[in-house]
This record gives C-alpha cells, structure tokens and sequence, in this order.
C-alpha cells in the first residue's frame, strides 16, 4: 500500500506540475509572436485598412437594418436611406485613396484654403441657406443636398492646426507661439458652431483643442483654467436652454422622465438589455420599428447592440482602439511633426466622438447628437472620416522601414511577373 500511495504521489502528480512550464513557454511563445508581428514595418498600416474597412462594412450592414423600417414608412422603399449611404462610401473611397497618396506640401498648401472655407460655411448656416433639424441650425441646403459645414471643420481645423505648430516646432516652448494662432482660430470655429447651437460638435472641437495643446506642451496651468472655461460655458449652455437642459437632467435617470426628455436613451437602454451575449441577430430590432428615435443616426449602437449583443459592440470598440492603437504608433514612430501632430488630433477625434455616442446611448452621457464615425448614417460625417483615415494609412506607408518593404514588394511582384512571362515564352 505504500509502495502504491507513492507511485500514485510521484506518477499522477509530477506530470501535471511539468505541463505547466509547457503551458508557460506556448504562452510565452504566442506573446512574442505577436510582439513579433506588431514590431513589423507594415504592421500600422494593415491595421488601419483593415479596421477601418470593417468598421465600414459593419456600418453599411447597421444602415441597412436599422433604417428599413423608417425608409418604408417614409419613401415606400426600405433601402433608400441605405443606397444613399452607398452612394456616400462609393464617393469617400476614392477621396480617402486620393487623401493617402497626396504629398505633404500639397496638403499644407491646402490647410489655409480649407479652413476659411470651413469658416465661411459655417457663417452661411446663419443665413437662408440654413436648415434647422432637431433644433440646432448646422445644415446648409446646396441645391438638392444638405450637408453639415461643423463635420467638415474638425479636419480642417486639425490640419491647420498641425501645420501652424509643424512651422513654429522650435519656438514651442513659448507660451504665445502655443497660443496664437490655433486658439483664437479654433475659438471662432468653435464659437460658430455654437451659434448653430450644437453644442455636442463644440464639445467635440473643444477637445480635439485641448487636445493638440497638450502634444505641442503647453503647461498644465493652461488646461485647468481651460477645463473651467468650458465647464463653466458648456453648464451655461445647457442649462439655458429648456431642451438642452431636459437632455442634461434625464440621462442621470432616463426612465424618470420616459415619455419625455428620457425616451431616447431608456429605449436605447432597453435595445441593449435585449441583445444579449450574441445579439437578436441582424435584422431583428424590435427598438427600431419606432420606439427609438434616430436609429440609424445617433443611436445605431442600440441597434447594433440589440441585433449584434455584446459581442458585436465589443467588436466595433475594438475596431476603434485598433485604430487609435495604429495612429498613435504612427505618430510616436515619426520624425516630422505635421505627420505627428495631424495623426494625434484624427486620434483624438475620432476616438473622442465614439466615446460620447457610446456614452450617450449607455445614458452615461446627455444625448448631445453626435454620430458614430464610420457606422452611423449621414455624408457629411462619413467623407471627413474617410479622408481622415486616408492621411494616416498615407502617413503609414509613408514611415521609412513601411516605405523600403512596400518598394521591395513591388519589386518582388515584378520580378515574378517577368520570370512567369519568360517561362510562357519559351
């Protein structure tokens, strides 16, 4: 019996406690694989095509379903709010192609033009021209197309703000050269969008601001009498105004006010609670047959968090943070500070607006109406995203190691094609 009790000891005991070194050393293994793989030349690149391809796809996929209902009830055709969409992809696939293969003096050159025009049409939203939706007068009607001039101002004022800072790199460590040009010009965009009295989108350029002042190194002292500022402002706003301030007071408690200024987020809470692990599958949102305002615009995450679950939402966040995760390495990786500057402040914009919508529809946040970027319904949104993404897949091929083996695979590609062409001569 003892000779059997210390074989049992000995025999059934010591091969457990030798997998777990094997254990250790596979996982060992597949993080420095993956290290590996990150470290690659290419590696941002791929990440930034491939992200933002499928946050365009799911994008397609959610306007298709989340709008149906409300394209039948109002057109008679359930796919006319998502061909329209199509129609937008189709234009802003080429613009972001054209955006990533533009030289960079041809982009700075450019940087004044857009901002003044970005301004001009933000003015002429105060004018006849302009079209007020849900309240805030931000839409311009061009002949049979509206389009939302503030969309357009957050990529130009971050390229213009990257150029101005590119151009005075070594007279940063002044206070002034920090602050003037970009604060004043980025005050009046600001102020301009707030005169349309969208104050989501101000929000939204208040902190792409704070934002390139904290990469250019401004001292701390300078955001926290900024944070007041705005705080101070945006409370003002908010609660000067009868339906910004129903919006401020029912996101703390949505169902307190459910047939009120809480319907939206309680509905969109109840989409979510109703998706589960995997989602109602797509096409089967019962929040969208008109229960939930907005559905394909600023509340397409409730829908796709009811059709998709839990999983599909953890997918798109992680689809965004992959792109933050690429921008940022190609903004730390690089030299030149344009690159630098533009890439943080697309970062900064892009993740910050998913934030917020994410956080509206969550009832975490008052819902300030501003959309999902890439996912959400609407031109105006999605051809600024598109060329955004552009610039930093162009900034990507354009590091230097991404550069050489982007060039060495083309020479590859070559030298196979005239070898296969040889062979088929002889």
């Amino acid at each position: 019996m003892a000779s059997t009790t210390a074989e049992r000891e000995s025999g059934a005991g010591a091969p457990s406690r030798s997998r777990v070194p094997v254990r250790l050393a596979r996982v060992s293994d597949r993080l420095a694989a993956l290290r590996g793989a990150l470290d690659r030349p290419l590696t941002s690149y791929y990440l930034l095509l491939g992200a933002s391809a499928l946050l365009l796809t799911i994008g397609l996929i959610m306007v298709l379903s989340a709008s149906s209902v409300y394209s039948y009830e109002e057109n008679g055709d359930s796919y006319s709010i998502v061909k329209r969409q199509l129609m937008w992809v189709v234009i802003g696939l080429p613009l972001a192609f054209l955006a990533s293969r533009l030289p960079q003096r041809l982009i700075r050159r450019l940087v004044w033009p857009a901002l003044l025009v970005s301004m001009a049409l933000l003015a002429l939203t105060r004018t006849p021209l302009g079209l007020t939706r849900n309240g805030q007068t931000n839409w311009l009607a061009v002949g049979p197309i509206a389009i939302q001039p503030s969309e357009i101002a957050k990529l130009a004022v971050i390229l213009w703000a990257a150029h101005v800072y590119a151009n005075k790199q070594r007279r940063l460590d002044e206070l002034h050269h920090v602050l003037v040009p970009v604060v004043p010009g980025m005050a009046i965009v600001a102020g301009l969008v707030l005169l349309q009295r969208d104050l989501g989108t101000a929000l939204v350029l208040f902190a792409i601001g704070l934002a390139m002042l904290w990469v250019v190194g401004a001292p701390g002292k300078l955001f926290a009498l900024a944070m007041s500022v705005i705080g101070v402002g945006a409370f003002y706003l908010a609660t000067t105004n009868e339906e910004r301030r129903g919006r401020l007071l029912s996101f703390v408690d949505p169902f307190k006010e459910y047939h009120d200024a809480g319907w939206q987020p309680a509905h969109g809470l109840y989409a979510l609670a109703t998706g589960g692990w995997f989602g109602q599958g797509i096409g089967a949102s019962q929040q969208k047959w008109g229960d939930l305002p907005e559905a394909h615009t600023d509340f397409i995450f409730a829908v796709l968090g009811e059709e998709l679950g839990l999983v599909g939402t953890l997918l798109v966040l992680a689809l965004f943070l992959t792109i933050a995760y690429a921008a940022i390495r190609v903004a730390t990786n690089t030299a030149d500070p344009f690159v630098r500057y533009t890439s943080f402040g697309i970062t900064v914009w892009l993740l910050g607006q998913m934030i917020i919508n994410v956080g509206m529809v969550l009832a975490m946040l008052p819902v300030v109406g501003i959309p999902l970027p890439l996912v959400s319904y609407g031109g105006s949104a999605l051809l600024p995203s598109l060329m955004a993404l552009g610039l930093l897949i162009g900034f990507a091929r354009s590091e230097p190691e991404a550069a050489k083996a982007l060039a060495a695979r083309k020479r590859s590609r070559s030298a196979g094609l005239s070898a296969g062409t040889t062979r088929r001569g002889k």
